[in-house]
């Protein structure tokens, strides 16, 4: 339910990475944004895989500049830190 930014491939499969928000009622004049991993050939029955919130900023257009200036080597690094060890 997030907003689409890239596709990316990793270990052989493609994954789909989309930008959700996060609001903190603590903290309610800030934008706050996690990534979302997906399988692109999902059945239905694979999970997605979040970050954290990693993205926060004083405004919604930031947090999507922010969101789509990471290079592919860095979505990937943070997938790979998500996903369970393969052994």
């Amino acid at each position: 339910n997030g907003q689409h930014l890239t596709t990316i491939s990793y270990d052989g499969h493609f994954w789909d990475v989309y930008l959700e928000f996060k609001d903190d009622p603590r903290i309610p004049k800030s934008y706050r944004g996690l990534l979302c991993f997906s399988p692109a050939a999902s059945t239905g029955a694979a999970s997605a895989w979040r970050t954290t919130t990693i993205l926060i900023e004083s405004s919604q257009e930031a947090v999507v500049s922010k969101a789509r200036a990471f290079e592919d080597f860095q979505l990937q690094s943070l997938l790979r830190s998500l996903l369970p060890d393969p052994g």
